[in-house]
């Protein structure tokens, strides 16, 4: 996502922003994507834009994911999911992004949900 495209900082350039006594971001806190991780990620890239073409008319709205930080659920529409994937392959790192706001939990499946989706319509087309 570009970042033009973000809504504005509503601290910026302001001398009592909060966030100031949290320094300046470190963004090479990270080490380099290697080839096999760049390449798990156009994968998983590909995966989504299947998974969305099988479930979206369906009335999934996207992909949950249970956060090990906050223990929290994570619920992703199919277009943030995608855009937060092409950011990370394009600068290594996600920016952080407003969660979906009330989301209907029954409208997000697990990435492993999704899979096995797809399995089950390729194996089913693979018999006829």
């Amino acid at each position: 996502m570009p970042h033009d495209a973000l809504p504005p900082d509503p601290f910026a350039g302001d001398p009592e922003d909060p966030a100031r006594s949290l320094g300046e971001p470190d963004h090479h806190d990270h080490a380099p994507m290697d080839d096999e991780e760049r390449a798990e990620l156009v994968s998983d890239l590909s995966d989504l834009a299947v998974y969305q073409a099988l479930l979206e008319h369906r009335g999934v709205r996207g992909i949950v994911v249970d956060c090990g930080e906050c223990e929290e659920p994570h619920y992703h529409d199919w277009a943030l999911l995608r855009a937060s994937l092409e950011q990370l392959l394009a600068d290594g790192r996600m920016r952080p992004h407003e969660p979906a706001f009330d989301p209907d939990p029954g409208a997000y499946v697990s990435w492993e949900y999704c899979r096995g989706y797809a399995d089950g319509v390729t194996a089913t087309e693979s018999a006829r």
